[in-house]
């Protein structure tokens, strides 16, 4: 089989991963007593698993999310090589934030997975902006913009990465679909996180509640 075919195949693949209802799992396994997509902020993620399940179901829910990208990465690795890894983790933070038939989540616990699957070096270094900038007082969402300035280094650092041909042990070989992974899922992520403050935005001005967009 040729090399594009295979690609579409490791996207294809990579979607379904993504498609995989872990909060909804999660969810049923703690009594089935909630819906995450009505209950908290309304958002199927780990932080409203946490808020509306407790923490350690919303702990799961980040694990099963940051597997559903890795095992989307080794998946494509297994049909494309180090390419199919980057389209199919690709394709599995477009499916975890806009998954067939419902309400997807923000994308960033499977972007994690993402990062694990195709540049795991840069992962401690992700984890430190991310964090780094979420503990800085002046912005008012934090978590949003840890994910933001993590997301932009991100992208910076995988081009670098091929550019300059940096070993990447456990990941492949870095090629140009590396920093075109991370500029795309940053972008999809990007737009959650815009859709969801506009909804939580209409909700309070119909409604008089206040959610928050972390969730």
């Amino acid at each position: 089989m040729t090399r594009s075919p295979r690609l579409l195949i490791a996207g294809f693949v990579g979607y379904v991963f993504g498609n995989l209802p872990s909060a909804g799992i999660v969810a049923r396994l703690a009594g089935g007593a909630h819906d995450l997509t009505t209950e908290g902020t309304g958002n199927p993620g780990a932080m409203n698993a946490a808020t509306v399940l407790g923490a350690k179901w919303g702990a799961a829910v980040s694990v099963a999310d940051i597997a559903k990208g890795a095992a989307a990465a080794a998946a494509g690795r297994r049909v494309a090589g180090s390419d199919g890894a980057n389209v199919a983790a690709t394709a599995a933070v477009i499916g975890h934030c806009h998954p067939i038939g419902r309400r997807g989540g923000k994308g960033v616990a499977t972007s994690v997975g993402q990062v694990i699957g195709t540049v795991p070096a840069y992962l401690p270094l992700d984890a430190a902006v991310a964090f780094g900038t979420a503990k800085l007082p002046w912005f008012r969402s934090r978590t949003r913009a840890g994910t933001h300035a993590g997301s932009v280094v991100w992208v910076v650092v995988t081009t670098l990465w091929w550019r300059r041909r940096w070993p990447n042990p456990g990941g492949g070989e870095p090629t140009w679909l590396l920093p075109v992974g991370a500029a795309v899922s940053s972008a999809v992520i990007a737009g959650r996180f815009r859709a969801e403050a506009a909804r939580v935005a209409a909700f309070t001005e119909t409604d008089g509640s206040v959610d928050g967009v972390a969730g």
